[in-house]
């Protein structure tokens, strides 16, 4: 190996390590790969940031702000309140959720598609007496599974097709991905409703009940020992509201930044701070006469968590939220503390720390009190996602019915080549703009802002593999490795390998790296790139296996009650099928 190759080994190894580890957001990852390949000399500067005006990030970008008109124009609301009335009996549930949120995952971004169904989803489970980890994993895959159908499906499909054009000159074209795109979303979604859900762990449903849609997590909550408390000299263990099983103590802290370890026979002081956990609003009930206050709440006292105009509001941290990373100081001066964190729930986690010092990831669910008037701009600045029952937002038939004309206009534009994708995906967000299906100050509010710096940042690292002879080196391995086996073995290698960085990083990062390499593979073996490419495209889609892997999976960890190890037992039979229907179908539909 030559040392520009050692050099980019070694970058792409600590980049995925630091993928996989999660500690870092994966932009941070990409923009730090970026620089080290630009500080080794492996790209020009011109090739550093090209990525950024790459067509692919521009695509990209461009179906987010799309889906976001869509969504206002309530095309998915109109016809899932067609459907969704007939949900009396579990399976036709399941199907048409999952089924809706497959076929709109084709044309729209799929965690879109997932966010405008997550809360009818619960309110129909509720409403039917079932558990929503029933219905939210299926949802979860099936927006998964509509991605593959189409190029703006998911970003791996629009990196690939882009990839392509870099390589031939020609992109694949919006539907160049349906034919095994739609036939394994199609397979998929008939397992996931005949036999997948069944395979949840059924404690799942029995302890996620709708009626306790978030006991199973319970929420975090402190609150602090007053003057005059009848609580103070008391022994923990003889607080008798403390021996339910509806509230737990966690531990207690005096200032400290982590809890004290809770001795039974412990007497509680002025001033001590009681880390708990269970619902805030059966605390109240049991401690309204305690002398306890709330250390995070605007109106402190248990009896006034919603006195007056104050309302309480479950919602599920997204990947694009601000608060990622932040804690709940942060919460406070971002709005001026007009929001409180009431609770913090965070499925299969032990806290130790004070609240207040908890930094926030992504899925995690918050139970915060504000203003009524308020919650609306709250959850929209915030980029969080509502649990409460809603009524499905029916849009006006007529406006529905534009706003997908629009759509198809400039699919039809960049399938005749009278523009790009990407510019007739412009041309369209400009109409939408202008008929007011996206108001100005929110033309970019559902852009994935981390996801566009991850591909703009990635691109160099993948040119710096191809330019350094990196990708040459894995290929040649690859085939002497595989030598004298056929070819739709190597093919299937790198279907199954694709699949499974994609469940530990991120997708659009998996499609970057195994791009060049498939290439390089299908080269050295003398055949066509495409099923190879394909191969990537789907692998890349395929993160079924744990909750990281895809963000669908992480928004409906905390609402469904599920632990991190209930997605491998319907991820991998699926990911298994995919396997055995994908590869003879890449192979007959893009011969090698």
């Amino acid at each position: 190996m030559t040392t520009e190759q050692i050099l980019i080994f070694s970058i792409l190894s600590a980049t995925l390590v630091l993928f996989a580890w999660g500690k870092w957001r994966y932009d941070i990852i990409a923009l730090a790969a970026m620089t080290a390949v630009l500080l080794f000399g492996l790209v020009t500067p011109n090739e550093a940031f090209a990525g950024f005006g790459h067509t692919a990030v521009i695509t990209v970008a461009a179906v987010l702000i799309i889906s976001q008109a869509l969504k206002n124009a309530g095309v998915v609301d109109v016809v899932a309140a067609y459907l969704l009335p007939h949900t009396s009996n579990a399976i036709i549930h399941i199907t048409l959720l999952t089924g809706i949120v497959t076929f709109f995952s084709a044309f729209m971004n799929n965690v879109g598609a997932l966010a405008l169904l997550l809360p009818v989803a619960i309110a129909t489970a509720k409403e039917n007496g079932r558990s929503p980890a029933m219905v939210l994993m299926p949802l979860a895959f099936g927006s998964i599974l509509g991605g593959m159908s189409t190029m703006i499906g998911t970003p791996p499909n629009i990196i690939i097709a882009n990839y392509r054009a870099d390589i031939t000159g020609t992109a694949f074209s919006m539907f160049d991905f349906s034919p095994i795109g739609s036939a394994i979303s199609i397979i998929g979604l008939l397992f996931i409703t005949l036999i997948g859900w069944r395979l949840i762990p059924k404690k799942r449903f029995d302890e996620n009940q709708p009626e306790k849609l978030f006991e199973v997590s319970d929420y975090l909550t402190e609150v602090k020992v007053m003057t005059d408390s009848p609580l103070i000299g008391v022994a923990v263990h003889d607080i008798e509201d403390l021996k339910s099983k509806d509230i737990g103590i966690v531990g207690v802290a005096r200032g400290h930044r982590f809890a004290l370890n809770t001795n039974p026979n412990y007497a509680l002081q002025e001033n001590d701070i009681l880390i708990l956990r269970g619902d805030p609003l059966t605390m109240q009930s049991k401690f309204s006469d305690s002398n306890l206050e709330f250390q995070t709440a605007s109106g402190k006292a248990f009896d006034d968590l919603t006195k007056g105009d104050l309302a309480l509001t479950e919602c599920i941290i997204t990947a694009s939220s601000p608060l990622v990373g932040r804690d709940v100081s942060y919460l406070r001066r971002r709005t001026a503390n007009a929001v409180a964190v009431i609770g913090l729930a965070r499925e299969g986690t032990v806290f130790k720390k004070r609240l207040r010092n908890h930094t926030f990831n992504t899925g995690d669910v918050l139970l915060l009190q504000s203003e009524q008037a308020f919650i609306t701009d709250m959850l929209t600045g915030l980029n969080l996602l509502p649990l409460a029952e809603r009524g499905i937002q029916i849009g006006q038939q007529r406006r529905v019915l534009i706003a997908i004309a629009i759509f198809i206009g400039s699919i039809l534009l960049g399938a005749m080549n009278i523009l790009p994708m990407a510019g007739a995906f412009i041309l369209a967000i400009l109409i939408y703009a202008l008929m007011g299906f996206l108001p100005g100050k929110d033309v970019y509010r559902d852009v994935d802002w981390p996801i566009i710096v991850l591909l703009g940042g990635m691109i160099p690292v993948g040119r710096a593999l191809e330019s350094t002879g990196a990708t040459e080196l894995v290929a040649s391995s690859i085939v002497n490795l595989t030598d004298g086996l056929p070819i739709y073995i190597v093919l299937t290698l790198i279907l199954v390998t694709t699949m499974f960085l994609s469940d530990i990083i991120n997708n659009a990062a998996t499609a970057l790296v195994m791009a060049p390499i498939s290439v390089g593979i299908a080269n050295q073996l003398g055949v066509s790139i495409d099923p190879f490419l394909m191969a990537v495209a789907i692998g890349a889609s395929c993160a079924f296996l744990t909750p990281i892997g895809h963000q669908s999976n992480t928004l409906v960890m905390g609402p469904g009650g599920y632990q991190f190890g209930d997605y491998w037992r319907m991820g991998l039979p699926l990911e298994i099928i995919i396997t055995l229907v994908s590869v003879p179908l890449i192979v007959y539909v893009w011969p090698l």
